[in-house]
């Protein structure tokens, strides 16, 4: 009797943990889709080259190469991961682990913010900082508020007055402490502005009437009665370009005026172009200007120097990778130009787009047609729409859909869809009715059906998504893996494939009647 009722306590135990776990089983396969393992986890995440973490019935696990447990970590659920912190949310707030497993913070604040060396974090209106070097956390008392820079500097704000607590004079208080993208903070004291180093010393005393960030380590000044372009350094900053003249700064362009005329179009460290007669300059684009003299010539400028010489045939010029350039003239007809201004394609468009992979897209009469390096015409302006893809085809767009335009069917559409994802090679995933295809450069389907999603996955795999199920075709449209399988990760830095199957496993528990009757035997 006594037996009988440790049988029913087994198997209620037995049925309760049927019940309760969560655990469903992920199997994992190796490049070559052979299986290699099992597991037993509610969820998987990866999140890096080596960092994999397993949600369990017991809680979050750090796992190891072979994705077994390692390090137990606090926490209900991982709350952000940036290398080499792994950020955790628990009932009382945040903590942080390093990738390793070492827990760094308690889980007990409200915001935690991350770099590379160092975590700073606040209860309430109370900072702490932890510094890997040291291994220590350590308050930085009450603020209104901190932050960490861009280049790793913490910066506090505390009545008005801003300070660099970790920095090797930490008391001292600026009216403004301004982060940019530079290795150098700017800051404004009470004579005027200056630059800080990345230890918090003074490169650049703070007596500028004005300062401001340009690009990488550059800045431009005013003091008293001259403009300045300074480089930061880490001892000591250098005015590279000085002038008693108006320098002009907006839109990322620097223009110098002499007795009142436009004189020379500035970079970061001194003169681009020096040249009489300009009356307008126009920034078009990253390190791109059309220049304009008073003779009517327009030239396009990048920052190296002229990429097509002044020419009085044009108003406006479009950048170019291919050293052709789009280009209207005074009547606001399109064509292209060379270096020298030279018409290659004639001014007949009414738009022109710049070209890529010997292509580009125009505009006539209200529609949108191709066109080639030289001139001919490629597809008829007949679309709504055009863009020119990087793989040399283009997606033409009209009230039927959207369809694929290549050279192996003369830039003609063969079959719309609703939207398309060009991908490498000319293949392409495109959307109709609702549903998403796998197509071959040819417009031939890859694959025998439609799905509600399509994703290209680690270059060489497709996963299909139907009715909350997925699977995995390869780029030949091989069914891999079929269309039943709640998630698949693929962890590209080991090489593997999880996949999570759609049931639970039962748990079965012996009776330890019945195994000592078997030892027994």
């Amino acid at each position: 009797m006594e037996n009988l009722k440790k049988l029913y306590i087994l198997i209620f135990f037995a049925l309760f943990l049927i019940g309760k776990s969560n655990a469903q089983t992920w199997e994992v396969y190796n490049s070559e889709m052979s299986l290699v393992s099992r597991l037993m986890y509610n969820e998987i995440l990866v999140l890096g080259e080596a960092v994999r973490i397993a949600e369990t019935d017991e809680g979050l696990f750090l796992l190891s190469n072979d994705y077994q447990p390692a390090v137990q970590i606090e926490g209900q659920e991982v709350y952000q991961y940036l290398s080499p912190w792994i950020l955790v949310k628990g009932e009382s707030g945040l903590g942080a682990y390093h990738e390793y497993g070492q827990k760094v913070l308690d889980l007990k604040y409200d915001q935690i913010e991350v770099f590379f060396n160092l975590l700073l974090a606040k209860k309430g209106q109370e900072y702490f900082v932890y510094e890997r070097g040291k291994g220590t956390t350590r308050s930085l008392g009450v603020l209104d508020h901190a932050w960490i820079s861009s280049r790793g500097q913490v910066i506090a704000e505390d009545k008005g007055k801003y300070y660099l607590p970790l920095s090797i004079n930490p008391t001292k208080d600026y009216e403004l402490l301004e982060d940019n993208d530079s290795d150098y903070l700017l800051i404004k004291d009470v004579e005027g502005y200056g630059l800080l180093n990345m230890e918090g010393r003074v490169v650049l005393d703070a007596v500028l009437d004005s300062l401001e960030h340009t690009r990488g380590n550059f800045f431009f000044g005013f003091n008293e009665n001259q403009y300045l372009l300074v480089e930061g350094d880490p001892i000591q900053a250098n005015v590279r370009y000085n002038s008693f003249h108006r320098i002009s700064f907006e839109n990322d362009l620097m223009l110098e005026y002499i007795h009142g005329k436009l004189r020379r179009v500035m970079k970061e460290d001194g003169i681009l172009l020096d040249a009489v007669g300009m009356t307008e300059v126009n920034r078009i684009g990253p390190d791109l200007y059309n220049v304009k003299f008073r003779d009517n010539k327009l030239g396009l400028l990048g920052r190296d120097g002229w990429l097509v010489g002044p020419s009085d045939s044009l108003s406006f010029i479009r950048g170019s990778d291919e050293k052709l350039y789009p280009a209207s003239n005074e009547l606001g007809k399109w064509g292209a130009v060379d270096s020298n201004g030279q018409w290659i394609i004639s001014p007949s468009l009414d738009e022109m787009g710049s070209f890529i992979n010997g292509i580009a897209a125009f505009r006539k009469g209200g529609f949108w047609g191709i066109i080639d390096r030289s001139g001919k015409i490629l597809s008829d302006a007949n679309w709504d729409r055009v863009s020119i893809q990087s793989n040399g085809r283009a997606i033409g767009e009209n009230s039927s859909g959207k369809f694929i335009l290549s050279a192996e069917n003369e830039y003609k559409g063969v079959d719309s869809f609703e939207n398309i994802i060009p991908l490498d090679e000319g293949e392409f995933i495109a959307i109709r009715d609702g549903k998403a295809g796998f197509y071959s450069s040819n417009q031939d389907p890859k694959l025998e059906n439609l799905f509600d999603s399509i994703l290209v996955q680690d270059g060489r795999w497709l996963t299909a998504e139907s009715e909350g199920k997925i699977g995995l075709f390869d780029r030949t449209g091989k069914n891999v893996l079929p269309i039943d399988y709640e998630n698949i990760i693929f962890d590209q830095f080991k090489n593997t494939i999880l996949v999570k199957c759609t049931y639970k496993p039962i748990i079965v528990v012996e009776p330890e009647d019945s195994k000592k009757r078997k030892k027994g035997r």
